[in-house]
């Protein structure tokens, strides 16, 4: 790196997205202060995090996370003793599309290691990063430090603020070139941007109305389920998702819809249990020790924030990064993927644009968080949006049929994945987020196939009759 574009980074927010932006910043030889609110470090290895490490400022702390291939791709190719760091502290390898018969997949081909993912309980992953941050030659980790306000230079003349640092809850003032915001989904940049007479962002936020009903469970000796389907399982008016972990566990969830009155009963573990084990293709996930009751996790909304009016940034200086841009729905386990991918273009666009030079940095930056983020954020409220109406319509009993032909393609391609091998990579390539949907669906293959393999059997289940039913039991 040229050393003249050498920074003093602020990254507030010590979670994946932000640990990782603090190593990559610092690796290309900025000089990079992360604030974390929460005190307490990583536990030294060895000792568990799941159960040693408190992070009071994380509410999803110790609920379902997944970590996609595409996250581990990013890892390979940006920061590849991360991977290594990760697997070596118990975070499980896995190709969830090489464990499914060759009768379905057609056997392994050149390429399938794409589908490879390094996964983890959050705890465990958080832990590994915070210690190789902590240990990072140009980083100084200071926990314990929440942003009580911004420092900004003069706004005047029909200028934004300049942000040039920040003040801490106990009143010290740290001054940076660039402030990055990494703080996740409850980021209170807009409020601290109006209190420095900024134009407060516009957001979009939509909650879909999910509810999550997860546990976690332990395999004996460090065994793990087998594949017998995809991670995520759409049924009649719920879904179920499955992921595997560290250290022999995984963890299985029930996504309902909120205005579900009867699936509120799967909050019972004993119901939660009976429903599970319903679903053929899942039952096996629950023969382990249960390590957790049923957490409950609901409201979460998909929003995103534009700090852009009519071209102009609402501040320089701030760059916000992963969910404190914007969040999506956790079922689909998107964010850790979306949140590096920005977190690299935001060390990119450094290479590009000292921050010496603010307002020529944020616009670069708020042009590029729109042109690359903005498609994979749509992306997954289109589909979000989608399930969420249809989980809704049917358990009222009545038909979803919308006009939109991207949700009639994703359908058609999720009734077929089953019932052609090359029709099941597509879907394994977009369902682990190392394409988009367009991409993957402009392939004339694809196409082709489409419009000629007879969909497979849909996945043994429940009705919405027996399920409720069940729930009601």
């Amino acid at each position: 790196m040229d050393r003249a574009r050498t920074s003093e980074v602020i990254v507030v927010g010590g979670g994946v997205v932000g640990l990782c932006s603090a190593l990559l910043l610092a690796r290309d030889g900025h000089r990079v202060r992360l604030l974390e609110r929460d005190p307490a470090g990583p536990p030294p290895p060895g000792v568990d995090p799941w159960t040693q490490w408190e992070r009071r400022g994380v509410s999803q702390f110790q609920l379902l996370h997944g970590f996609l291939p595409r996250f581990r791709e990013l890892l390979d190719a940006e920061l590849p003793d991360v991977t290594g760091a990760l697997e070596a502290d118990g975070a499980l390898r896995v190709n969830r599309l090489a464990e499914l018969p060759d009768s379905v997949t057609g056997g392994r081909r050149p390429g399938d290691e794409r589908f490879d993912a390094v996964t983890g309980r959050r705890p465990m992953v958080e832990a590994t990063l915070a210690r190789m941050v902590d240990a990072q030659p140009g980083v100084e980790v200071c926990r314990g430090v929440a942003v009580r306000r911004l420092l900004a230079g003069d706004g005047s003349a029909g200028n934004p603020p300049r942000v040039t640092g920040v003040s801490t809850d106990d009143g010290v003032e740290l001054r940076a070139d660039a402030v990055v915001d990494a703080s996740g989904r409850r980021s209170r940049l807009p409020w601290l941007l109006a209190a420095i007479g900024a134009r407060p962002p516009a957001e979009e936020r939509e909650d879909t109305g999910f509810v999550y009903y997860c546990r976690h469970f332990r395999g004996a000796a460090g065994s793990m389920p087998p594949t017998l389907g995809p991670p995520l399982q759409h049924y009649d008016s719920i879904s179920i998702v499955t992921i595997p972990a560290d250290h022999g566990t995984w963890g299985v969830g029930l996504v309902a819809s909120g205005g579900d009155r009867a699936a509120r009963g799967a909050r019972d573990p004993d119901i939660w249990t009976r429903v599970i084990k319903s679903y053929p293709l899942v039952a096996h996930w629950l023969e382990g020790e249960p390590i957790t009751g049923i957490d409950v996790m609901a409201a979460i909304h998909d929003a995103r924030r534009r700090y852009s009016f009519e071209g102009q940034p609402v501040a320089t200086g701030v760059l916000p990064v992963g969910d404190a841009w914007a969040c999506t729905n956790p079922a689909l386990g998107r964010g850790a993927s979306i949140g590096l991918c920005h977190a690299i273009a935001l060390r990119d666009t450094l290479r590009e644009v000292p921050a010496t030079d603010a307002a020529e940095l944020t616009r670069c930056w708020l042009e590029t968080t729109d042109e690359l983020v903005g498609p994979l954020y749509r992306d997954s409220l289109d589909f979000t949006r989608h399930r969420a109406r249809e989980i809704g319509a049917q358990a009222a009993g009545r038909e979803y049929a919308p006009s939109d032909p991207g949700w009639q393609v994703a359908k058609c391609l999720a009734a077929r994945a089953g019932a052609d091998p090359d029709l099941l990579r597509a879907a394994s390539t977009i369902g682990a987020g190392l394409s988009r949907p367009v991409e993957v669906l402009a392939d004339p293959i694809i196409q082709t196939k489409l419009a000629t393999v007879d969909p497979a059997p849909p996945l043994p289940g429940l009705s919405r009759a027996e399920l409720v039913g069940v729930l009601t039991s």
